[in-house]
């Protein structure tokens, strides 16, 4: 039996999450966990999802919950809950309400999931992963942030669209943070196998251009719909189906860092890693130029700093 449990289901994050896992037929049962008045919102979720899976055929079980004895035996627990941005938010501005709330949640899951990996999507999911850490004392391997994952997939489609070829022929990586400070990594991006900086020369390509509409992307979509949520959703859904299947793929993700990226160390960054069901099993090796390197560094020091913040406004060591 395969389960997993999502702290913050009824949010626009979290029940997106519950369905498209549940539609990938990769878990046994979903822990639809939310606080009490909102169980029957979570209840009225999973009735819905119900309907939906009879017409794939398939029997995910779907539990709601405020128990938190529930999400016990969790392979996953996932941390969806927090306030969300609004038009003109940056994700830092988040930094101190979703903090106490990650934080009491990373309490309960070392509580009551010991042998689970934490999977931090709130934001701003940089420092919300140091907090995860740091409150519920597991190991780095076992606290994962979504990070990057989302802004990679979203760089591989602009390339793919703009140059008009199948996704899967582009080759590309965005690292840092989670925000502002993201590093799209240019310089060992390919397309059809070809290094981006030959592949320019024949193709009308506005790098520039993608990397702005990259890093606004969240903002765009919440200025025209409200909120992000099919995106956002499956990444998380698909990095939660690596971790469950053990596929070794390597995806980049926010991990406490101790010097294997540039001799960065004491901050959760973006950062390409081989994920397993035990989590981060390897943080890969990144070649970057000196313009990467440097805007690296800054994603760095701007994360730490706000980390800084929340952790001394928490009382954490």
């Amino acid at each position: 039996m395969v389960k997993v449990s999502i702290l913050g289901s009824t949010g626009i994050i979290g029940k997106n999450v519950a369905f498209t896992l549940a539609r990938e037929d990769t878990v046994d049962e979903i822990v639809m966990f939310s606080r009490v008045e909102s169980l029957d919102k979570a209840k009225g979720e999973t009735y819905d999802m119900y309907d939906a899976l009879a017409a794939r055929d398939i029997d995910c079980k779907l539990t709601p919950s405020s128990d938190f004895n529930d999400i016990a035996g969790s392979a996953i627990v996932l941390i969806a809950a927090g306030i969300h941005r609004e038009k003109g938010m940056k994700r830092l501005d988040l930094a101190i309400p979703n903090a106490e709330i990650v934080s009491y949640y990373s309490k309960k899951i070392s509580e009551h999931a010991p042998d689970s990996i934490i999977l931090v999507a709130t934001n701003p999911v940089d420092v919300m992963t140091t907090v995860a850490l740091k409150t519920s004392g597991f190991k780095k391997s076992k606290v994962i942030g979504v990070g990057n994952h989302l802004d990679s997939l979203r760089l591989k489609n602009y390339f793919s669209r703009q140059i008009d070829i199948n996704s899967s022929e582009v080759h590309t990586r965005v690292i840092g943070e989670h925000g502002d400070h993201m590093v799209p990594l240019l310089s060992s991006t390919t397309i059809g196998g070809i290094p981006l900086k030959y592949f320019v020369e024949y193709v009308d390509l506005d790098i520039t251009g993608l990397v702005q509409q990259l890093k606004h992307a969240g903002n765009t979509i919440i200025s025209k719909k409200g909120a992000t949520e099919y995106g956002p959703a499956f990444a998380i859904s698909n990095l939660m189906s690596t971790i469950l299947t053990d596929s070794h793929r390597i995806l980049t993700v926010s991990s406490y860092l101790d010097g294997e990226i540039e001799r960065v160390e004491d901050v959760s960054l973006g950062v390409p890693a081989v994920i397993t069901k035990k989590g981060v099993a390897m943080i890969v090796p990144i070649h970057m130029n000196d313009i990467e390197k440097k805007e690296f560094f800054e994603a760095a020091h701007t994360v730490r700093d706000a980390t800084e913040i929340v952790l001394e406004n928490l009382n954490i060591q």
